[in-house]
Order: C-alpha cells, then sequence, then structure tokens
C-alpha cells in the first residue's frame, strides 16, 4: 500500500472472538429476543428440549416471579400456595359439585358456622349457580392459599379479591372464581375455584411457572405489604419453635443438607443463635432415636430421619383431628381407645363399627378420612382415598364394615401374560383362541378390552397397527405395581350395613343388620365399651322385640329365632314401601318371584333398612329387587336380570340380549 488512497478492502472469513466463531448477526439477535424474554441463552439448546414451560397464560411473569422468587428476602412473609387443575369430564363434574358442598361445610368460621362462598363483587355467591356456568368447561383450576400470618387478619375476602384482581392482570383475562375462607385449623385459609374459561369462553391455560411460584410470590407481595416485613423477633420465635416439633422442620432440613457422607452433623452454627437452635433440635432427634451422639458436638443422622418425622407429623394431625372430632360429638375417648387403621399391615383385619365423622385430611388432594367407632370399643381413624373413588355415601350414625383392599393380580391378566408368552410376546385374539380352543370370541375380547383400559391408564402395553399388542414378559409385575399404586387412591372397601343408626333398628319392622348378626353362624365380637357396649344394649333390645312379635324364643338364657325370620321381615318393609311408591307412581306393585325374569327400565334405588333396592318401571307396573353395584351408571336404561335366591344376575341393554353381569 503506496498511500492512505490505494487501499482496497478484501472482503474473507470472519474472525472468532473471544474463543468462539462469532454468530451470524440474525443469530445475535435471535439470542438476545431469547435472553430478553428468560429464556435460555443457547437458541439451539432451546430448539432441543421443550419443557411447556412457556406455554399458558402468565409465563413470562411466572418465570420473572420464578427468577425473583429463589431471592427472597429471609424476613418476606410466607405464603403457602397449593394450585391443582381438576378434569371434569365423567365424574368429576359431580365430585367439582361435592367439592364446592363440602367446602362450604359447618365449623369453617371463626364462630364454628357454616363457610359461604364469595366472589369479586359479592360477599355470598350460589355454588350451584357457579357449577352450571361451568358445567361444560374441560377443566377447573383449586388454589389453596394460606399465609403463615393469616391469624392477623380479621378477614381474608380482601386479600383473595387482591389477588384475585392481580392474577387477572398477570394473566390478561378476567376470572370467573368463587371463594371460601376457613379458619377450622390452626393456619387460617382460603379456597378458590376459578373456571377453566376465560373472558372469551376459550379453555384457560396457565403457565406452570406461574402456578408453581407466582401466585405465591403475588400472594406474598400483598401480606408484605399488609403486616410488613417479618422483624427477627419473629423469625426467631418461628425457629425456637421448631426446635421441640415432632414433625420435618426447617431445621432438620438445613442439618440434613449440611450432613457428610456418614450423616454426621455439628452443633457448631454459623453464629451463637444458629448454634443454640443446632444443640436443642440435635438433642430432641436423639431423645426421639433419629440421631446417635458421637461426641465433640457431633451426631449421626438415623437415614430414615426425614420418612419417620413425616409419619410422626402426620400421626400428631390424625390425634389431633380425632380430638376435635370428639370434642364436636360430646364423646369422651382415652389415648388408649384411639387408634389408626393401617389396611397395608399383614395382620389388617376388617373393621366393623358406626361412623363418627367424615372429613378431608388434605383437602388439596381431595384425600377423605372416616372416624369409626368399633365393635372392639376403640375409635379408628381410617383413610379412604379420594373422595372420587368413595362411591358409598356414609352418614354420620351409619353402620359400616371397612375391608382392607390388597392388590391382586385378576385371571384375565395371567391368561394375557400366559398367551403372549407362547406367542412372541404379543397377544391377540387368534392367539389367544389357539391358546384355549374352549374360549369363544366375546370371552377373548373381554381381555382386550382390558389391554386397552391398561394402556391408557398407564401404558404398561402397547398396540401394534396391526392390532397385536406387545406385552413385557414381567407383565404380571406390572400389574402388581399398577394395582398397588391404586391403592393411593382407594386403600379401603365400605360396606354400608345399616344407613340407619343403632337406636332406630331396635323396633324396626325390617330386616335389620343386628337380627343379621343374631342369626349369624359368626357374629361380629363386641367389646363391652364404646359402640361395642352400644351394640350389645341394642341387640338384648332387638331380642326383646322379636319375641314380641313371634319371631324368637327366650329359654334357658339362650334365643331360638324362627325360621325365615329374615326373609318376612324384609318382605314386610319391602310391600309398605312398594304402596307408598304406589300411590307416587300411579302404577301397582308386582313381587319378583324366585326365578323369575326381571325386564324393564331401572328408575333409582330405594334404600330400605332392610338394604338398598331397585325400582324398575315396566310397561304396567314396576318391582323392587336388590340393587347390586353394576347398576349404578344404568339409570334410565333397559335391565334384565334373573332372580337367584336373595341376590339378581343382571343384563345390561335391550332385553335379554345385553352382555351378562353376574
Amino acid at each position: 500500500m503506496d498511500d492512505d488512497d490505494s487501499f482496497l478492502p478484501t472482503l474473507g472469513r470472519q474472525r472468532q472472538q473471544g474463543g468462539k466463531r462469532a454468530r451470524r448477526y440474525l443469530g445475535r439477535v435471535l439470542a438476545a429476543a431469547n435472553l430478553a424474554r428468560g429464556g435460555t441463552a443457547a437458541v439451539g439448546l432451546a430448539r432441543g428440549v421443550f419443557s411447556g414451560t412457556r406455554i399458558g397464560r402468565g409465563a413470562g411473569v411466572g418465570r420473572m416471579l420464578a427468577s425473583r422468587g429463589g431471592h427472597a428476602a429471609s424476613n418476606s412473609r410466607r405464603v403457602i400456595v397449593k394450585a391443582s387443575i381438576v378434569k371434569l369430564a365423567g365424574k368429576g363434574a359431580s365430585a367439582a359439585a361435592a367439592h364446592l358442598r363440602y367446602l362450604q361445610r359447618d365449623g369453617t368460621t371463626r364462630e364454628g358456622e357454616r363457610g359461604t362462598l364469595y366472589g369479586r363483587d359479592a360477599d355470598t355467591i350460589d355454588g350451584k349457580a357457579f357449577g352450571e356456568r361451568g358445567s361444560g368447561d374441560r377443566h377447573q383450576f383449586r388454589f389453596i392459599v394460606s399465609p403463615e400470618d393469616g391469624d392477623q387478619y380479621e378477614d381474608l375476602k380482601p386479600l383473595t379479591r387482591r389477588l384475585m384482581a392481580r392474577m387477572e392482570e398477570d394473566l390478561g383475562t378476567k376470572l370467573d372464581w368463587v371463594a371460601v375462607d376457613h379458619f377450622n385449623t390452626g393456619h387460617p385459609h382460603t379456597h378458590i375455584v376459578v373456571r377453566g374459561k376465560d373472558d372469551r369462553g376459550a379453555d384457560l391455560v396457565i403457565a406452570r411457572d406461574y402456578m408453581t411460584t407466582g401466585i405465591r410470590e403475588r400472594a406474598a407481595e400483598l401480606v408484605d405489604l399488609d403486616l410488613g416485613p417479618r422483624t427477627h423477633r419473629e423469625i426467631a420465635q418461628t425457629l425456637r419453635a421448631e426446635v421441640e416439633q415432632e414433625r420435618l422442620t426447617s431445621i432438620d432440613r438445613a442439618l440434613l443438607k449440611g450432613a457428610d457422607a456418614e450423616r454426621v452433623v455439628a452443633t457448631n452454627g454459623r453464629d451463637a443463635f444458629d448454634q443454640t437452635l443446632r444443640a436443642g433440635r440435635l438433642a430432641k432427634l436423639s431423645r426421639l432415636g433419629l440421631a446417635e451422639p458421637l461426641g465433640a458436638g457431633r451426631f449421626r443422622l438415623s437415614p430414615d430421619l426425614a420418612d419417620t418425622l413425616r409419619a410422626l407429623g402426620e400421626r400428631g394431625d390424625i390425634i389431633r383431628t380425632m380430638q376435635r372430632e370428639f370434642s364436636r360429638a360430646a364423646i369422651a375417648r382415652a389415648q388408649a381407645d384411639q387408634a389408626i387403621y393401617d389396611p397395608a399391615a399383614p395382620d389388617a383385619r376388617p373393621l366393623v363399627g358406626r361412623v363418627l365423622a367424615r372429613g378431608l385430611a388434605n383437602e388439596h388432594t381431595d384425600r377423605h378420612y372416616l372416624i369409626i367407632d368399633g365393635v372392639d370399643g376403640r375409635s379408628h381413624y381410617v383413610a379412604i382415598g379420594k373422595g372420587a373413588e368413595t362411591d358409598v355415601s356414609v352418614p354420620r350414625g351409619a353402620i359400616v364394615r371397612i375391608d382392607p383392599v390388597r392388590p391382586t393380580v385378576r385371571e384375565v391378566d395371567r391368561t394375557i401374560a400366559a398367551v403372549a408368552a407362547g406367542n412372541g410376546g404379543r397377544y391377540d385374539v387368534d392367539a389367544h383362541l389357539r391358546h384355549d380352543p374352549t374360549a369363544t370370541q366375546a370371552f377373548a375380547e373381554t381381555h382386550v378390552r382390558r389391554l386397552e383400559a391398561m394402556r391408557r391408564i398407564s401404558g404398561m402395553v402397547e398396540r401394534e397397527p396391526s392390532g397385536r399388542w406387545i406385552v413385557a414378559p414381567d407383565h404380571l409385575d406390572r400389574v402388581t405395581a399398577h394395582e398397588t399404586a391404586k391403592l393411593r387412591d382407594r386403600p379401603v372397601a365400605i360396606t354400608m350395613l345399616s344407613p340407619q343408626p343403632l337406636d332406630r333398628l331396635i323396633d324396626a319392622e325390617a330386616a335389620t343388620w343386628i337380627d343379621r348378626e343374631l342369626v349369624s353362624a359368626a357374629p361380629e365380637p363386641a367389646r363391652d365399651a364404646g359402640f361395642g357396649h352400644d351394640l350389645r344394649d341394642a341387640q338384648a333390645r332387638r331380642r326383646q322385640w322379636l319375641a314380641a312379635q313371634g319371631f324368637a324364643e327366650e329359654t334357658g338364657g339362650s334365643t331360638t329365632f324362627s325360621n325365615g325370620m329374615i326373609a318376612v321381615l324384609q318382605r314386610r318393609e319391602l310391600l309398605r314401601v312398594a304402596g307408598q311408591l304406589a300411590d307416587e307412581l300411579k302404577m301397582p306393585y308386582r313381587e319378583a318371584a324366585e326365578g323369575a325374569r326381571i325386564e324393564g327400565i331401572y328408575r333409582r334405588p330405594v334404600d330400605l333398612v332392610s338394604g338398598r333396592f331397585v325400582l324398575i318401571e315396566r310397561a304396567r307396573d314396576f318391582t323392587l329387587v336388590p340393587w347390586r353395584p353394576v347398576l349404578e351408571r344404568q339409570v334410565g336404561k333397559s335391565v334384565s336380570g334373573l332372580m337367584r335366591g336373595d341376590g339378581i344376575s343382571w343384563s345390561i341393554g335391550r332385553g335379554r340380549s345385553g352382555p351378562s353381569i353376574s
């Protein structure tokens, strides 16, 4: 280059910057835009991984609040928010209506009165009208908002309304919601139910980050504005209270996090206060057998420390729940006469008793419980699983039997595994018929329906395009695991023995549960305490009534009952109730004879003292026959069955052509 004017630029390859090949201009713009949205810096990574966090309303706000929430000040007010999405298909709609009714139950206000739904502009909302508006919705949202310092609020409604207004701003839509405040626990909280539709009628989809973190951060902001940040004294008081608690605490989590590979921790902490907390908590854990002193201020934590403390906390919650229900029912129960029914225990036996209470153990996950006053003289806490899985209505005072549910492999599953084992791990109808020449096409198709249900629910089997099913060699193990997992939703089976309380059975002109116990070859042994004492007294009085009616004879301290007593008493009640129904329906009643075929339309169940029956309407008359669970979804449909003793073998469909249900 001779002079400045003779410079000639030459285009070549772009140099690397910072040890990396420079991105093209468009790539740099996309990366900057991605960072501005709160995403990852690597555009290629963003394309390769799909997490779903950006789907739904409030995605950007949720990511912003999530990133900020992790660095929130330790003295900010804490709020627990539990969020769930509930599908309304199938039984979901009826379960949602039952959930709303339960939220408005008695004893939830500060005054112990019935809870009341409220909304954006009204202190009283009709729950039925809210349910009707959402009858066609695909889903609904449920939130439980529990400020740690909720006891400082005289009324939670203003806080809830401000939170919902903030959520509407974040989500960019008006929300159709109802709420109810509960003050029946140590931590006041609010239940909020939001329809799954936005203000334009489209399905409402809320981003995952906003559901998991955003709502909690918004609620904490509002509580901070109302009450101010927590003082150091408040924080210290909360931590001191944790030292002696028999549950998993924040101190325990810090100890577990700081333990070495041998689970050894020391009492020394960040400062004198922290060291006092650690030393006090480790001493408590040592007394519980969950920490072993090693000397010099060192302890070895138990390997199952967290699980044991969680179980202790749950047990404490159960005991407090039982005491609350005993107080409400004005019943005195010694600690020795209280028990927690464990259906998974190897020696678990059926439990028979009177229902003292039914409630929600976990309102967020819809976990219910019963408190049963057993014939053994003890009161039992029974976890019955999800409310949607519990079809039996159990009013207070009813008499029920609780049976543990065991994970079982059905014969249909064993047949599927056997057919697949002999057919290269594949199942189809043709292979089944070759495996068992006596099987029919219809019988083999029931196995296909079982496979379809297993694929839809758990995905443990696959269907090929040809229609054949891929069955794994460990299929029966997978079925066992699947059935075991189902026990979390339905750990026990509930059988209604008498919907009527014990005192109404003494002089009832019907076949009562007491009568069946009196004539039983193996009656329930009743201890002379609690419900067992009441049962013994009721049995003695019932024997006197039966003797006066000519059904029993007492000689030499023993009672002899007449043959056919149960059938006669049941028929008396049936005829009495049938007469009342005949007047109501303007249609005559016709008794169902032994061996007769019953055909008609199933109209409704009829609950009698003698048991549950169903009303079958025919062209010119109606009849009452014993109810069976298979009829639960057949209301208004044609059914057909054959009377067999005290039961009936049903066929569902039109006339006699429907499939038989034994």
